[in-house]
């Protein structure tokens, strides 16, 4: 695993473990299709909550939700209908949250959760 990909795989841990503190329960993580991957796929009562993960090691690049492009949300909605269909699940509600990781020199990572993000 490249530095780049370990980056992203301990964002995913980090967000995880907050979505889970904030009550949310995570049905599915790195669900993927031949379209793409959803990172996490999650429960927030009735609503079920497609999130995106984004981790940056530093703003150089702009915040880390600034990645989730246009073209970025109709992939992830496209992937979110197939999830729906593939799982059998019939939401009443649906959400699409940015879950942005930042690593610190030292300490927790700092976490922002955009929640209905797009």
């Amino acid at each position: 695993m490249g530095a780049k990909e370990a980056v992203g795989a301990y964002g995913e841990r980090v967000a995880v473990r907050h979505l889970q503190q904030a009550g949310l329960v995570v049905l599915d993580r790195n669900w993927r299709c031949s379209d793409g991957e959803l990172d996490i796929v999650a429960r927030d009562g009735d609503t079920l909550v497609f999130c995106e993960v984004k981790t940056r090691r530093s703003d150089a690049y702009g915040v880390p939700a600034e990645a989730v492009v246009a073209a970025k949300v109709l992939r992830l909605r496209r992937l979110a209908a197939q999830w729906i269909r593939a799982s059998g699940v019939h939401p009443d509600v649906v959400r699409f949250d940015v879950v942005s990781v930042r690593p610190q020199q030292a300490g927790a990572a700092h976490v922002e959760h955009l929640r209905g993000a797009f």
